[in-house]
């Protein structure tokens, strides 16, 4: 086993420079080598980590369920957080920096997860009540229904994650991308460094924002370019459903060329599949349940109402071959974690601080503490559970999030997008229909199977979001067992604030009328689960096909997740994954590998400052419209040269990546 002696000051300290595999799989006798010491103790939670860490959650909270709620746009916190962690640490001139700012960005990072798991779902009740009359008479919500919901899905998201930690940052090392961990790390790692590479993320950082403040809030030009621009176009896609779109944004660009071609490949076989194959098909002989001919519909129509179902019932059985083939890991993960639980408190000093998690007796402590506090909401909170449906809400709660925490946590390591909205879509079907068949209808009923699917879907969000800091802090070589208790007390925040936000939001605008909030993944939610529970037609044949075909791609060796990803996202926001991943695939096909390598580093710090920099002006749009702040060209949006213009932008943001990426000769190596 393993020494640590936390006064051992002596060793020499490293370079702060990420090891040269830190991003490739491990040979037989390798081992990776985090950037601050295994064996060193560096501080990390102290009053400036735990202040940032909070003021971070509490702005991006409130800033995300924002820009979700009103635009339908849900930004990651992440690398917005690292890169003003970076910054606000480089001007206090803080001593150790790195280690810090790890727990700073997994503290803030709570927000965005937490905010996604509950504007899909919760402010769908204030839909029902504003849309249904008759129905709304009927529900009582509250601020402590949103908050408690968003709490204890993130608490119990956090809590099924733990023991997975070493399977996926660590067993794993090599095999998953890890787009956005990808990037903060290089921020981090960067902003620590200083000199030439912090320069040249600031000076990409720059690009990427200015990019896409320009395209998003001057509308310069178009975000996305469709081949319906064109009269050609617009007569395929009506007469043959025949579309070509994709998204003009740096962030996009940036995660295709973290991902690679690989994965970047698979999605998007399986977004042609959907969109250039099944909806073309469908509009062509599909009909409608009630006889309508579907050539009628716009292609868009028909894959957000029929295609995109297909991919969540792929989704949903991706998860279970998953939660299937895991089988043993699940088992050993649990199985160390009871041992280090089971171990005294003078064997687990003894453990290098950088393999240390949470004990296996807080964790059951904490499942057990969740799980009442989940069942005294359920009684006493105003949803008029019986006990028998009380125990049947906290089965379906634990269940699916435990099928799904892994889930989850793969879709972020493999293109940093979390399917929660489909998942949780699934999840609503089946657990109203297990609650209506239990007695539980109507008003009631409705709000206890959308705070169910709450609770589920920001466990869900948590867990895919926390691996995310997990490798960051695996990468540098940070204490886990500290991320993972602080993360309870971002989950605090971010809960708190999401539900003020939610209710003032939802009274100020409401979600009907001319200027009423968008919120689409609500919407959808509200749909589902009110026809279900006043009867109403589930595509169940759709899902058995995503079904049969997620088991037909696992059979042949085709990684099932991200191909049905692809089948659930919308085109435009695939094919620029496939850009940048072909972009990282063409600097790297000289015969020279160390030339390879260097090409790819640079490439990933300067996908990684688009990325940045496209997320933190993502923020100032959000800021300028909540503001009231609208600066458009009326005349020129919409017009020739504005598509046009974004073509050029586009492809010139795509060689600016190619071009300074194999910018590196041989001679300087």
């Amino acid at each position: 086993m393993a020494q640590f002696d936390e006064n051992k000051l002596g060793e020499q300290e490293p370079q702060i420079q990420l090891s040269d595999n830190a991003y490739r799989e491990l040979k037989e006798d390798e081992t990776y080598k985090p950037v601050l010491l295994e064996t060193k103790k560096y501080p990390e939670i102290n009053a400036w980590t735990v202040l940032w860490g909070i003021l971070m959650a509490f702005i991006f909270s409130a800033a995300t369920a924002y820009s979700g709620l009103r635009f339908g746009q849900v930004f990651e916190a992440a690398i917005p957080i690292a890169i003003i962690a970076v910054g606000a640490s480089t001007l206090a001139r803080r001593k150790h920096p790195l280690s810090e700012n790890v727990i700073i960005q997994s503290i803030g990072a709570s927000s965005g997860v937490i905010v996604a798991g509950a504007i899909f779902t919760l402010p769908a009740i204030y839909i029902i009540k504003e849309t249904n009359p008759a129905v709304g008479a009927e529900i009582q919500v509250n601020f402590f229904q949103i908050f408690l919901a968003s709490l204890f899905g993130g608490f119990l998201g956090i809590l099924f994650l733990i023991p997975f930690r070493k399977y996926f940052v660590s067993d794993m090392h090599g095999k998953y991308p890890f787009p956005e961990a990808t990037a903060a790390t290089e921020i981090l790692v960067s902003g620590a460094k200083g000199g030439n590479q912090a320069r040249l993320l600031l000076i990409s950082g720059l690009i990427g924002g200015l990019y896409d403040f320009c395209m998003t809030t001057f509308q310069f030009w178009a975000e996305n370019i469709s081949s319906r621009m064109c009269t050609f176009g617009e007569k395929l896609a009506m007469d043959y459903k025949f579309v070509f779109k994709v998204n003009t944004s740096s962030i996009l660009l940036g995660t295709g060329f973290l991902i690679g071609l690989k994965y970047a490949t698979i999605i998007c076989a399986g977004s042609f599949l959907a969109w250039w194959v099944i909806v073309p098909l469908l509009g062509q002989y599909g009909m409608t349940l009630d006889g309508i001919a579907m050539n009628a519909f716009d292609p868009d129509y028909i894959f957000a109402n029929y295609v995109r179902y297909i991919g969540i019932g792929g989704i949903a059985m991706a998860g279970i071959i998953g939660v299937i083939k895991s089988a043993g890991v699940i088992k050993n993960s649990l199985g160390m974690a009871f041992k280090a639980g089971k171990s005294t408190q003078h064997d687990n000093a003894q453990l290098i601080r950088t393999q240390k998690n949470i004990s296996a007796k807080i964790i059951l402590f904490g499942f057990l503490g969740v799980a009442l506090l989940i069942a005294g909401f359920f009684l006493f909170g105003g949803l008029q559970m019986s006990l028998v449906q009380v125990l049947i809400g906290l089965l379906i709660i634990f269940v699916f999030a435990f099928l799904f925490t892994t889930v989850a946590a793969t879709a972020i390591a493999t293109v940093g997008t979390n399917p929660v909205s489909g998942m949780t879509m699934m999840i609503l079907i089946l657990s109203s229909f297990i609650l209506s068949a239990v007695g539980l209808k109507g008003g009631s009923g409705i709000v206890t199977a959308l705070i169910v699917g709450g609770i589920v879907c920001s466990a869900l969000a948590m867990a895919g979001g926390f691996i995310t800091d997990l490798k960051i802090g695996y990468w540098i070589g940070s204490s886990p067992y500290k991320q993972q208790a602080f993360k309870f007390l971002g989950t605090l925040v971010s809960a708190l604030t999401v539900g003020a936000v939610i209710m003032i939001l939802s009274k100020t605008y409401g979600y009907t009328g001319k200027d009423a909030l968008v919120a689409p993944q609500a919407h959808a939610m509200a749909a589902i689960v009110e026809s279900l529970m006043f009867g109403g037609q589930i595509p169940w044949l759709l899902y058995i096909i995503g079904a049969v075909l997620a088991i037909t791609l696992d059979r042949i060796g085709i990684p099932a997740l991200a191909f049905s990803l692809g089948m659930f996202m919308p085109l435009q926001l695939n094919i620029p994954l496939l850009i940048g991943g072909f972009i990282a695939w063409l600097i790297g096909r000289r015969k020279d590998e160390a030339l390879n390598r260097q090409r790819k580093e640079k490439g990933t710090l300067i996908a990684s400052g688009l990325m940045a920099g496209g997320a933190i002006m993502g923020v100032v749009s959000a800021i300028l419209k909540y503001a009231g702040v609208e600066i458009t060209f009326s005349s020129w949006t919409g017009s020739d040269g504005f598509n046009l213009l974004a073509i050029i932008m586009f492809a010139a943001l795509s060689c600016y990546l190619f071009a300074h990426a194999v910018s590196v000769k041989k001679s300087k190596l």
